[in-house]
């Protein structure tokens, strides 16, 4: 077989291998986008989205979220977290690296590979993917309880079926400001779900469930799981104390 006519056989099997693999995928996201897709809605700002982010939090006893000192769990099996609250720390761990994450000022916070202090030159980068880890993964642990939180914008918002849920946007801090949730919630002001309106998602709009609770020995409710389409994001041994 000449040189030229084996080269192009090649270039078509390997064509016709990434149509393959990727055509089923973009009809998939495709059907997804259609389904799922939503603009983020308009909403009203002022006494009545306030009232009912304080009805939100007295379900899940606020008053208890901030007299907790410590919060541990693990996300996805990957990345574990012993926040320190009262101290303003977390300790960050993953494969084997450990980041004692002063969350005032990370330029104060440690990093250990294995059970030795690590000083070397990617001593920052380890620092700053930790700080990552715990602003993602801290929120879906606590994002309730963050509705006041400085730079948040809230909008009450009537869904469809008649019904009130909460807008909640990040103008600024945070990995990612600007993204918005839209929280909904059960007759007693539980959440039940939000959908998500953020940089991070191609998506908008898609619903994260925030409904297997449980309560910890501080007396805060947290979520042990999230469903988001066909996936479970598991968060651990959950645990929240008062020293």
């Amino acid at each position: 077989m000449p040189k030229t006519s084996k080269t192009k056989r090649i270039l078509k099997i390997i064509g016709g291998l990434i149509i393959f693999f990727t055509l089923p995928s973009l009809l998939f996201f495709g059907f997804l986008y259609l389904k799922y897709n939503e603009d983020l809605p308009a909403g009203i700002e002022g006494a009545k989205a306030d009232q009912l982010a304080i009805k939100m939090l007295k379900a899940l006893n606020e008053e208890a979220y901030l007299n907790t000192d410590y919060l541990e769990w693990t996300f996805e099996g990957r990345h574990h977290y012993k926040w320190y609250k009262t101290d303003n720390t977390c300790e960050v761990s993953w494969d084997k690296i450990t980041v004692i994450l002063d969350l005032a000022n990370h330029d104060n916070s440690k990093v250990f590979a294995g059970q030795q202090e690590y000083n070397g030159i990617e001593k920052h980068d380890y620092i700053h993917k930790a700080e990552g880890y715990f602003n993602n993964d801290s929120f879906w642990l606590v994002a309730p309880y963050k509705v006041f939180d400085t730079a948040t914008e809230r909008r009450l918002v009537t869904t469809k079926d008649g019904k009130d849920a909460l807008l909640v946007t990040y103008t600024s801090g945070g990995t990612t400001p600007g993204d918005s949730y839209l929280w909904h919630l059960d007759d007693d002001g539980k959440p039940v779900s939000y959908q998500m309106w953020v940089d991070i998602l191609p998506i908008e709009g898609l619903e994260a469930s925030w409904d297997d609770w449980t309560t910890t020995e501080s007396g805060i409710l947290l979520p042990t799981t999230h469903k988001i389409l066909f996936f479970e994001m598991d968060m651990g041994d959950v645990k929240g104390l008062k020293f």
